[in-house]
């Protein structure tokens, strides 16, 4: 989770190269990690796979905006993005917000009350989609218990939302029986019970399974932190928080006051000390650890999750992370952690080096150094690095990672938190997650991608299958999905033979053009074949690179993966006009004698001499 201000928030909240850092001994990634193909899953906009457990009023309460509007009602699966619904329309905001403006749609609030009912069985229902796809690994968004769309307010650690799950009213009676402070009292309700079956039927299908750890802070409705507002001073869990003042009780005023995430009330912030979380909430992580990885308590974690993605994890000290890595290998050693490592500097475009976190607390980061220097080799245009400046960006990476890291850490293109891979290309020439909507941005262009356009993002997906790393998709990606910076990157699933209504509305009331909205099957054959191509060659998962400069041909990418007696080529055009190239690939791959084309089943033979290659505009070439 990240946040440019702090009303965005609440809208969620060239030359030949060997790796310095190779794999070392004792290396404790887990394997599974180094060919995983990665799918992200906001839960609230994959699937409403049960009405019956659609989010209520009541549901939505202690959640920003703090009013719902008497008429509001669950948003339509296949609308118009933008256009508002009769029950959006004239709400007063500006007598809730300064920030509003009069008779402006203030589409950016809207959203912020928009629910659409995805569940898990929404995800269960769909597991065929991405088995075909051939997903590997899930990364699900906050599933615990919250009022709001985004779940990174959790009311509680120990249960799964209660409107992703069959019965969310009986879900409130199991709560009411339990002591949230004492783990021997947890029960298991039907969403926590609907998620362990979603587990199952993963780990069946080959596919693991990690959830979000939202650790730094809660909600202001989190069961310790309400137990403070309630009891004050005299609660048990006062020291689980900053608080700064207490209430008077002698006043009517409320003069209670506590330190918030970034400063947002709504997010209480857990206290640390010189070792991280404090007694209290560290013991209670911990139950909440052994509780998802092991549910059952039998020793054997093959009924929990697969590992952790820790949210904002440079905001909590590096020793509780050691710890808390500690908790997790031990109850499973194959398990894994991803770190949300990012921003050092937002305002001066610096990213961390996450080399600190890697091995000692986490087997990886969500790869945004790798993002950001793909969209300024492929997607700028005016400020667009040549070829060599991309392959030193990509050796940074190498050189500042362990090798056995670099090949897990997740390479994503976009997520929940950035505006979508599709929507950076037609909104090219700007700093990665910045100015990425038109809130932020009033000239940010929110339409459809052409079919020029569309072509980086097929050359973008081959990239992330072929160089190292895990590649990560963003659900929708491979489906044409596109849309900028939170909430514009939250529309609801694209899914095929539903009938979407077209895009005819803009944010801020500006013209725009009518862009039909489908799912776009060519684009996910695409993603598939070549998930396809790097799943049935681990040398491209798991494989060393070497970077071969083409001083003669400056917009083409060339390396060699390798591994052990396996070798595959890689050429690609990172240019919209066609090249004609004279390839030695003896060059590259000495002693050659045919080559294939993985994609296309094209065979070049003989190998030993130089051969005349012609590219389309942003082929990508996988010979082996």
């Amino acid at each position: 989770m990240r946040i440019v201000t702090v009303f965005m928030l609440f809208l969620f909240c060239g030359c030949h190269s060997q790796p310095a850092n190779m794999p070392q001994k004792g290396s404790s990634v887990p394997e599974w990690a180094k060919t995983a193909v990665w799918y992200q899953i906001f839960p609230e906009r994959f699937r409403n796979g049960d009405p019956g457990n659609d989010p209520t009023p009541a549901d939505m309460a202690d959640s920003w905006p703090y009013f719902t509007p008497s008429s509001w009602q669950i948003h339509p699966w296949t609308s118009d993005w933008y256009k508002l619904q009769p029950w959006e329309q004239n709400i007063p905001w500006h007598q809730f917000f300064d920030w509003a403006k009069p008779g402006e749609p203030n589409f950016s609030a809207v959203a912020g009350l928009r629910r659409y009912g995805g569940d898990l069985q929404g995800v269960l229902d769909k597991l065929d989609y991405l088995q075909e796809l051939g997903i590997t690994a899930i990364y699900f968004t906050p599933l615990f218990e919250s009022p709001s769309l985004h779940k990174y307010d959790a009311a509680m650690y120990h249960h799964i939302d209660n409107n992703f799950g069959p019965n969310p009213a009986r879900d409130r009676q199991v709560w009411a029986q339990e002591n949230p402070a004492d783990p021997t009292t947890w029960q298991w309700t039907s969403a926590d019970s609907l998620f362990l079956k979603l587990l199952n039927a993963c780990h069946g299908r080959g596919m693991k399974v990690i959830i979000d750890g939202v650790f730094n802070h809660v909600g202001n409705n989190f069961w310790a932190f309400r137990d403070v507002m309630e009891k004050q001073q005299h609660s048990e869990f006062k020291d689980w928080f900053y608080i700064e003042q207490w209430d008077n009780p002698a006043t009517e005023a409320n003069e209670f006051r506590y330190r918030g995430w970034y400063g947002v009330r709504d997010l209480p912030e857990l206290r640390e000390d010189d070792n991280g979380l404090v007694s209290g909430p560290r013991e209670h992580i911990k139950a909440v650890v052994q509780r998802w990885m092991d549910p059952n308590g039998d020793g054997d974690p093959s009924d929990g999750i697969d590992g952790w993605r820790l949210d904002v994890a440079d905001m909590v000290s590096i020793k509780f992370w050691k710890t808390f890595r500690d908790w997790v290998k031990e109850i499973n050693p194959n398990a894994y952690l991803t770190g949300e490592i990012w921003w050092e500097d937002f305002n001066h475009n610096k990213m961390y080096n996450a080399a600190p976190w890697l091995g000692s607390a986490f087997d990886a980061v969500m790869n945004y150094r790798f993002a950001r220097a793909v969209k300024k080799y492929v997607i700028d245009v005016k400020q667009q690095i040549s070829t060599e400046a991309f392959t030193d960006s990509l050796q940074a990476i190498y050189r500042d990672y362990p090798w056995e890291n670099v090949l897990v850490c997740q390479n994503l293109m976009d997520s929940h938190d950035v505006d979508r891979v599709a929507s950076q290309i037609v909104n090219p020439d700007r700093w990665y997650d910045h100015a990425a909507n038109s809130y932020q941005n009033p000239d940010y262009d929110v339409r459809k991608p052409t079919t020029a356009e569309r072509r980086k993002q097929f050359f973008i997906a081959g990239l992330q299958m072929t160089l190292p790393g895990a590649p990560m998709i963003y659900y929708g990606d491979e489906a044409g999905m596109w849309g900028g910076d939170d909430p514009d990157c939250r529309k609801p699933m694209l899914w095929e033979g539903w009938q979407y209504e077209p895009e005819a509305s803009h944010p801020l009331g500006k013209k725009r053009p009518v862009d039909s909205v489908a799912f776009d099957r060519e684009l996910f054959e695409w993603y598939r074949q070549l998930i396809a191509v790097r799943k049935g060659n681990p040398v491209l998962a798991m494989g060393k690179i070497r970077f071969i400069p083409e001083d003669e041909y400056p917009s083409l990418l060339v390396f060699v993966r390798s591994l052990k007696e396996s070798a595959v080529l890689v050429l690609a055009n990172n240019s919209d006009l066609p090249l004609r190239a004279m390839v030695d690939v003896n060059r590259y791959l000495p002693g050659s004698k045919a080559l294939q084309n993985l994609i296309t089943g094209q065979k070049i033979s003989p190998a030993s001499a130089p051969k005349e290659l012609m590219f389309a505009p942003y082929e990508i070439k996988i010979l082996k």
